[in-house]
């Protein structure tokens, strides 16, 4: 002990003699600038992490530049232009719009006023990209069918286990015909397939994402979770990593515009809760090779979701009819979790989606469970408390109204319909088709001319398509309400092409030169400001 204090004693005096030398200030503020410093870095290193070194660095000098005078409200001003732009007559269409209640009720002449706001709509039928699912007209059909359905139950709501009894029969059944579909009777499936119906595409996504978070944590206390995904998955990814504070990373696809299994595979680490693959993906209609990421996930225990929201009602009937699909359901090893639309090829009305889970286990991570209310127990399964029975009973009245052979000769119908247009597609000289669409979302562009100008011309000829980018391109999904009017598309698409050959250049009113801007931009923070106050002032 006294070796011990004397060496203790002999430090003291070296250091302080050592020290002496500065000012005692300095010795105060150094700790504490280090401090900031070491900080700094850790912060920096961090946004690194995140961001990437270019997009932080790049990050960094734009903040520096707006803080020269003027150049913030200049840009400001741009961008307002630029809002402006894509709202097209800027904020004049909100002029007359009720912002109180009025004095008297406008009573059952209220069906009047909905009449005469619906007529202002755009001519839809045929002409939308996605959209609208149905076949026909509103009046009749599939369409006045489920409408009627929905009208029956408007009142209902599962929330309530106990009083709407045959909403809750209503969603159970659409849940097990759906998994059936995506290989629940498959022995493989493990027998345990489960699930619930959402709001949508993004919510199914979202809850898939929040349960492979929790069930990650509970398995391998898994505290900072990421997942991955290909660019070409769906924004509800990026959604869920901002709701649920994942880090998200995203992967380039292949060469045929499908998910790079071997790039993913290098981004796999401890912290992995998740990887995606989507059948088909928006952008292109191509299916991901989903038996190579299913091996991925049972190598490396992590989960593995498959967004069937396009292809969920449309891939096993093709399947059936012996279209050449590959495997992407339940029967593949490894995927975990999987979400399919029925509003969309399922032609059921908004509003109406389904999350499936591999077993019990899995889903129950999706539910909240409230112990300590006031209120009493709560518990529900998904994000929304109360749900819409009626779009609820839309679902099944559509599934059990369709059965299993209207579902094939509409799928039929949809996909030689994409066949058609591919072959149409192909006869357009300044045009190529991206990748080899596996079912009816067909995506083009160009090598010589501005596809965005190609879409402007299109679009006042009546046309909705959806503009993509990296590859510049625009697509169209097909539904039963283009199996008629292929023809007049192609016809409408050639005359834009040779309209946009023979005089290049933007279109008065046309979007071509801000979705280029865009594409071009460095700053993506910038382009994310764009978005947020065009959406700030469109709703």
């Amino acid at each position: 002990m006294e070796s011990l204090s004397g060496y203790v004693d002999e430090f003291r005096a070296s250091a302080n003699q050592y020290l002496s030398k500065y000012e005692p200030v300095v010795l105060l503020v150094f700790p504490i600038l280090s401090l900031v410093l070491a900080l700094f870095l850790q912060s920096l290193l961090g946004v690194i992490n995140d961001k990437g070194l270019k997009p932080t660095l790049l990050g960094f000098f734009i903040s520096f530049f707006k803080l020269v005078p003027g150049v913030q409200n200049y840009i400001d001003g741009e961008k307002q232009k630029v809002v402006d732009k894509l709202q097209s007559s800027g904020k004049s269409k909100r002029d007359g719009w009720a912002s109180e209640l009025p004095k008297a009720g406008l009573g059952f002449g209220v069906t009047d006023k909905l009449k005469d706001e619906k007529a202002n709509d755009v001519a839809w039928q045929g002409k939308c990209s996605g959209t609208v699912y149905i076949g026909g007209t509103e009046s009749e059909g599939h369409f006045s069918l489920i409408n009627e359905a929905c009208a029956m139950f408007a009142h209902t709501n599962p929330l309530h286990l106990d009083v709407f009894q045959s909403v809750v029969r209503f969603e159970s059944e659409v849940v097990a015909m759906t998994a059936a579909l995506l290989g629940s009777k498959e022995t493989c499936s493990g027998g345990q397939i489960c699930g619930n119906m959402t709001s949508g595409g993004t919510e199914s996504i979202l809850m898939a994402v929040k349960s492979s978070r929790d069930y990650m944590k509970a398995r391998k206390g898994i505290t900072r979770p990421e997942m991955i995904i290909p660019v070409s998955a769906h924004s509800a990814y990026d959604k869920a990593a901002q709701y649920f504070n994942i880090k998200l990373w995203r992967v380039p696809v292949n060469k045929e515009f499908q998910a790079d299994s071997r790039a993913i595979k290098r981004f796999i680490n401890k912290n992995t809760i998740l990887i995606v693959g989507s059948a088909p993906g928006f952008p292109h209609g191509i299916i991901d090779p989903i038996e190579e990421l299913g091996e991925l996930a049972s190598k490396f225990g992590t989960c593995l979701h498959v967004d069937l929201c396009l292809g969920g009602f449309v891939l096993p009937f093709a399947r059936k009819l012996g279209y050449p699909i590959p495997p992407f359901d339940f029967s593949v090893k490894g995927v975990t979790s999987i979400s399919a639309d029925v509003h969309k090829y399922g032609l059921a009305p908004k509003g109406t989606s389904v999350v499936l889970y591999r077993n019990h286990e899995i889903r129950k991570c999706q539910f909240v469970a409230v112990t300590e209310w006031t209120g009493g127990l709560y518990v529900s399964p998904t994000i929304a408390g109360s749900r819409p029975g009626g779009l609820i009973a839309g679902a099944w009245a559509a599934l059990m109204s369709l059965g299993m052979e209207g579902y094939l000769e509409h799928t039929r119908d949809i996909m030689e319909a994409s066949k058609r247009l591919q072959k149409g597609l192909k006869e357009i000289s300044e045009l190529y088709i991206i990748g080899r669409p596996d079912m009816t979302v067909v995506a083009f562009g160009s090598h010589n001319l501005d596809i965005f100008e190609v879409n402007d011309i299109m679009s006042s000829k009546g046309w909705h398509l959806n503009a993509l980018q990296r590859p510049n391109s625009i697509h169209i999904c097909i539904t039963l309400q283009h199996v008629p009017v292929i023809d007049g598309f192609l016809k409408d698409l050639r005359d834009s092409v040779q309209t946009v050959k023979e005089n290049p250049g933007p279109v008065s009113g046309g979007l071509a030169p801000i979705y280029g801007a865009a594409g071009k931009m460095p700053d993506r923070g910038m382009v994310g400001d764009l978005l947020v106050d065009f959406m700030d002032s469109s709703c």
